[in-house]
């Protein structure tokens, strides 16, 4: 029998240290190879590490909550089932002691691992043991792909059998029984504060799903809404600055500091978008996917940067460089911070095209799963304040960006229409851009066809 170490990868993107957020296994569980065995926080994303090992979990080196290099020995694995596990992981010291004694033996190299990029390959249906969290209880398996396995037979005789796949979906899961509910959904609710045992599920076999998730929540929310919260009884929080919240001051203090912004903002008549956006969502081609007036103003930004390319460029001291492609960036507010993901090759998507990426961006942002390799390469960004209810706002420039547009809320206003007031959906667009870069009469006309677009989405047609 031998041991393997594993050590903390660069997920990407060069990546110096990383945050352990939370285990999934234990000292004595086995694992097999692509099983994911911890969730890390980097400076930019949440990240599943999956195990390029097989065997038996011996020990875990570091602590959830502790700030680790890449490199750092984070568990070790034997290869043989019959290993004895090591006790809980203790003081910092001793964490230290058994690292460095296990990495002063150079006769006793870990094994080569499989190469890791983030979530590992999807292909290996690998199951993970889910422990219950109280003796006696249960748990549900669930298998790496994220489908619900059927449940193993339990030694304790009061665990509830699975539920029948054909069981309608209301009676399935009966009131106090257990919550079926699949990892991402589990760690949503958690995100969004939604206990799910009080969720009504909706799934295929009574399972919870995500509309289920974000319903609940949007419930909450207004309650939440009308109701005035009492004070806490500490006086105080203090909350570390690290991982992406360290990420976001450091990127928009360097480029709040370094590139002179200018705003400009202007009033729209968004009537004829919302009218648009209607008759998409009634399309029989765009079933099924989710379409706003995001994706208008996603293929506005598109269609003047190409009358514009000036706003889609960079500056690195000795040089402006110009894209003649568009990696569209949505800034998106998740449970951990502000992240701005973007779409590669925007300007080459078909409006169905579009659309999709846009809603399968904003579900792997929300779920806290972009990786970093998606946040890399922005040419441009669109920040939709108007879901908060904001009517515009003067944002800080993407770091490597020299243009940013922000959506206002749309809103019926009165408005004059051939020399008469009559109520009209109208929005604010604000912009700010890199004066290095980009002059006032370009930031203008830019700005200016973004607006006619939202004005007339037929002009996209030409």
């Amino acid at each position: 029998m031998s041991e393997s170490q594993f050590l903390l990868p660069d997920v990407g993107e060069g990546l110096t240290e990383a945050e352990i957020v939370a285990w999934k296994v234990a000292p004595g569980d086995p694992v097999a190879v692509n099983q994911v065995i911890v969730e890390i926080e980097t400076a930019k994303s949440l990240v599943e590490l999956p195990s390029p090992f097989e065997g038996t979990v011996t020990e875990l080196l570091v602590t959830e909550g502790q700030t680790v290099e890449v490199g750092t020995p984070i568990f070790t694995v034997a290869d043989g089932g019959d290993a004895t596990p090591s006790a809980p992981v203790g003081e910092a010291e001793q964490i230290e002691a058994d690292a460095a004694a296990t990495v002063s033996h150079e006769a006793d190299e870990p094994k080569q691992g499989a190469v890791l990029v983030g979530y590992g390959a999807a292909g290996h249906g690998a199951s993970r043991r889910r422990r219950a969290s109280h003796p006696g209880t249960a748990s549900i398996p669930v298998a790496f792909s994220g489908s619900i396995a059927p449940a193993a037979p339990a030694p304790a005789a009061a665990a509830h059998p699975a539920p029948p796949a054909a069981a309608p979906a209301a009676a399935a899961t009966p009131v106090g029984g257990p919550v079926i509910a699949k990892p991402p959904i589990r760690k949503l609710a958690k995100d969004l504060g939604v206990d799910l045992s009080v969720v009504t599920p909706t799934g295929p076999i009574g399972d919870v799903t995500r509309d289920d998730v974000l319903r609940e929540a949007s419930q909450a929310t207004v309650f939440r809404n009308i109701q005035t919260p009492e004070w806490p009884d500490d006086r105080e929080d203090r909350i570390p600055v690290k991982g992406v919240r360290k990420a976001i001051a450091t990127a928009m203090a360097s480029s709040a500091f370094s590139a002179p912004h200018v705003s400009l903002f202007v009033d729209v008549d968004a009537t004829r978008t919302m009218e648009f956006v209607k008759r998409l969502k009634n399309s029989a081609d765009f079933g099924g996917v989710k379409v706003s007036p995001l994706l208008i103003m996603a293929k506005a930004i598109i269609w003047a940067v190409r009358r514009n390319p000036t706003v889609n460029s960079s500056w690195t001291d000795e040089e402006i460089i110009v894209r003649h492609y568009v990696n569209l960036g949505i800034a998106a507010a998740t449970p951990r911070g502000l992240i701005v993901p973007n779409i590669k090759e925007a300007q080459s998507m078909t409006l169905l095209e579009l659309a999709k990426a846009l809603e399968q961006l904003t579900l792997t942002a929300r779920d806290g799963k972009t990786p970093p390799t998606d946040m890399a390469g922005g040419t441009i960004t669109i920040t939709n304040i108007g879901v908060f209810g904001m009517d515009t706002g003067t944002p800080i420039l993407n770091p490597g960006e020299v243009g940013i547009v922000a959506l206002g809320t749309i809103k019926q206003k009165p408005w004059v229409v051939d020399g008469e007031v009559r109520p009209r959906y109208v929005t604010t667009l604000g912009a700010s851009f890199d004066h290095r870069v980009v002059d006032g009469d370009v930031a203008s006309r830019f700005l200016a066809d973004v607006a006619s677009i939202i004005e007339e989405p037929a002009l996209l047609l030409d």
